[in-house]
């Protein structure tokens, strides 16, 4: 196949768009692959179907190969089946919600595990017809708040999203197995240097969970490895170790003491160690910060404070607060709340006013069973030193919310974790029976009772790989698409406007093309250096210049995967040729 440049419906740019922040984006636009139409909406261009089509061909053929079968549901769906498992209201603001002329409520599908059930069990009865899996490639659309870097986090979205019904725990966690396997298929395939992490299940449900990152210093999400061990998960999903539990008998009183202008970790230890007299050095590990939320669950109006508390030389991170407290929504205090609650005293806020006023107290998996802190005495200007857990003290709970960080021990107990960055690209869960049991999905067994089907749940971001792929391969020059993916196997560039470097171009596109090459020719009329530096923009893997060489019998082929450049005889280009661009593609895709 020969795609004309100069009639292809493309238009590449000298200058990054004004909103771009991160390479994928950049060079997307300006390498005529997708076009903004809205924030978190993008159209895909010539080239950009390309690269989405042979994605998703990747996907079909290794989900085919694990015996998946693909079907096909709408994106606008009706409310009632999100209404039975809770998820109308869980999804909050990220739910696009919308009503037909009759006021009837329908959503844009997010995610489909409510239709894929009640698909079913409306075809399925019988413990002979399982296990089965199905699946579909299809869009998405979530409210992101803050929609950005281009395709990576969008509005709607490609997603290819696949579930399993087995009749039991055995079957579900071969079918959980299979879909693992073929994702490290797919990912390999594509190109993508990614880690498989421990994961949070989220609005999903559901128990085991494994997201699949791709490694990238512009990802959103963080993740740690653990130095000595294959230990990897997302912060969300990482349970830090507890210390052991201390005696609390003969221990120190707890004291309170006047420490007038300390409302901050800094000031606090910077006091206790200068001008407290205690005769002992502090350090942050040794204070308990109080961190003051409220949250409000999903349909509900009332607002409850909630308390956390963390060693004073940690933070609490957002996500992982977020990830322990969903579905609710969380919020920080502000001013209205606290003239609310004059017992709350900033700067200062200590366990005891917390339990006496009735304020769920959680606390980090640190605080345990004898622990001494220091930390508020409810009272400006004074802290409290060698409060015990469990002697002065006794929250409702513990939450592991507060930072993760490079050289904490890890949670298997070998070695210290380090912290990178990735994008997520890929997620399975083992559901187990949420939905079967929202929609009593059922097989007859083959003693006339019912059995209730366990299922698995597995997303990949199929338009989000296209970025993905981008930010993990280009260059100064421009993209460098793996072979698997790219909009064409050969970029040729026709080098001149002599009749014979013209004709000598056209002669190899045909003949490429007649031996299964996909061909990009730019065949316009335009200065070779403009060709060039459209060439490696576009990011075809191997480029092929006709032009002067000709006359001496050879062309120049450069591979922008190996950065190799080299003349090669006329005569041989087109074996050569072959041979480089389908030798290294598996399953000569």
């Amino acid at each position: 196949m020969i795609t004309r440049m100069s009639s292809l419906f493309l238009r590449t740019l000298r200058e990054d768009p004004a909103d771009a922040e991160v390479p994928s984006h950049k060079l997307l636009v300006r390498a005529g692959y997708v076009r903004r139409v809205a924030p978190g909406g993008y159209s895909w261009l010539p080239l950009g179907m390309r690269v989405l089509r042979n994605i998703e061909r990747i996907v079909r053929e290794e989900m085919d190969a694990i015996g998946a079968q693909e079907i096909q549901f709408p994106a606008l769906l009706p409310r009632e089946p999100y209404e039975i498992t809770g998820r109308w209201t869980e999804y909050g603001q990220s739910l696009f919600r919308l009503k037909d002329r009759k006021g009837v409520d329908y959503l844009l599908g997010p995610t489909h595990e409510e239709l894929f059930t009640l698909v079913v069990k409306g075809e399925y009865s019988s413990y002979k017809d399982y296990p089965v899996t199905l699946y579909q490639i299809q869009t998405k659309y979530r409210d992101e708040a803050r929609p950005r870097a281009g395709i990576l986090r969008c509005r709607e979205f490609v997603m290819k999203d696949s579930y399993s019904f087995d009749l039991d725990d055995d079957g579900q966690a071969r079918s959980y197995q299979a879909h693992r396997d073929a994702y490290v298929r797919i990912f390999d395939r594509l190109g993508v240097e990614y880690v498989i992490v421990k994961a949070t299940s989220g609005a999903m449900g559901g128990s085991a969970s494994e997201e699949f990152l791709a490694v990238a210093p512009t990802g959103e999400d963080t993740f740690v490895r653990s130095t000595e061990s294959g230990y990897a998960a997302n912060v969300e999903a990482v349970a830090t170790p507890a210390p052991a539990e201390q005696p609390v008998d003969g221990r120190p009183e707890a004291q309170v003491h006047h420490t007038p202008n300390t409302p901050t970790i800094e000031s606090l230890v910077a006091f206790l160690n200068e001008r407290a007299g205690l005769g002992r050095a502090f350090t942050a590990a040794d204070t308990l910060k109080n961190v003051l939320l409220k949250i409000r669950q999903p349909g509900e109006d009332k607002w409850e404070l909630l308390a956390i508390g963390v060693p004073g030389d940690r933070e609490v991170d957002q996500k992982r607060l977020e990830a322990a407290l969903e579905p609710a929504e969380v919020a920080m205090l502000d001013e209205a709340d606290f003239a609310a609650n004059p017992f709350l005293v900033k700067g200062y806020i200590g366990p005891n006013a917390l339990l006496t006023n009735g304020v769920r107290y959680l606390v980090d998996p640190r605080v345990v069973r004898g622990s001494a802190w220091v930390t508020g005495a409810d009272k400006a200007d004074h802290h409290v030193v060698d409060l015990l857990c469990g002697r002065d003290f006794t929250p409702d709970g513990t939450i592991d919310v507060a930072e993760v960080r490079a050289g904490d021990p890890s949670p298997d107990g070998r070695g210290t974790l380090i912290a990178a960055r990735g994008i997520e690209i890929g997620h399975v869960f083992q559901l187990g029976r949420k939905y079967s049991d929202a929609f009593s999905l059922d097989a007859l067994g083959p003693d006339s009772k019912p059995i209730r089907i366990t299922m698995g749940s597995y997303g990949i971001g199929v338009s989000r790989l296209v970025a993905v792929i981008a930010e993990q391969h280009h260059d100064e020059h421009g993209l460098v698409w793996p072979r698997a993916v790219a909009p064409a196997d050969v970029h040729l560039v026709i080098a001149g406007k002599d009749d014979a470097i013209r004709a000598g171009g056209e002669k190899l596109a045909a003949d490429l093309a007649d031996a299964g090459v996909r061909i990009l020719l730019d065949d316009r009329g335009v200065s070779p250096g403009v060709k060039f530096a459209d060439a490696e923009l576009i990011g075809v893997p191997t480029i092929v210049v006709v032009g002067r060489g000709l006359a001496g019998g050879v062309v120049e082929v450069k591979d922008r995967l190996s950065g190799d450049r080299r003349d090669v005889g006329v005569d041989q280009a087109v074996e050569h040729l072959v041979t480089l661009t389908k030798g290294g593609n598996p399953r000569g895709n």
